[in-house]
């Protein structure tokens, strides 16, 4: 379980195919904290820490074929930034939102604007898989909890502040790039129950 809070960014080192599986391996200030077994969110999906170099600062994740079809993962590529997440802890402070580290799907930036000391970044995703927005309510944006603007049948609009875009990979993202979409966890049940009613 995550809350969407960032912890810091890191820089991907390597990449290596095993069979339909994808090893990432990462540098960042937390690695030579991480254990074997520690779950750790990648731009908001969750993967287990398979192995790490303390003296290097890396660490080492497997992405299967199913989450590489679900995220954008599957066009990572050496020296892009990934937003990176540890689990919470039982008594922390929830600051942003539930979130699992399970992506629903992935969406395209189509907005990318300054505005008066904030950012707003606008997105389109396919509204086919029936995953909904709501305004003023939840979403996790390659791992980053946020609040969704402008909600419409498959798109939506987030505003970021200047420490937010400094501190996480929008800094990096421009109009084209593909995101990680995780909805709100309450409203997915919801909207489950509903269509299961009708």
């Amino acid at each position: 379980m995550f809350t969407g809070i960032i912890e810091c960014i890191g820089i991907v080192q390597s990449l290596k195919k095993e069979q339909s599986n994808l090893v990432i391996t990462i540098e960042s200030s937390i690695s030579n904290e991480l254990k074997i077994d520690q779950s750790l969110a990648h731009n908001g999906v969750c993967l287990t820490v398979t192995s790490f170099d303390k003296e290097k600062n890396t660490h080492s994740v497997v992405a299967i074929e199913e989450t590489l079809n679900k995220s954008n993962l599957k066009n990572v590529r050496v020296g892009e930034l990934i937003n990176l997440e540890r689990a919470m802890r039982l008594g922390d402070r929830l600051d942003g939102h539930i979130v699992q580290g399970h992506v629903d799907q992935t969406a395209v930036c189509v907005k990318a604007e300054a505005k008066n000391g904030s950012w707003i970044f606008g997105f389109e995703y396919d509204a086919k898989l029936q995953n909904i927005t709501i305004e003023k309510g939840s979403i996790t944006l390659n791992g980053v909890s946020l609040t969704v603007v402008n909600s419409g049948e498959n798109s939506f609009e987030v505003a970021i502040i200047p420490y937010t875009l400094e501190h996480t990979n929008f800094n990096s993202l421009k109009k084209g790039d593909l995101v990680n979409l995780e909805f709100d966890v309450i409203g997915k049940y919801v909207t489950k129950l509903l269509k299961t009613r009708s």
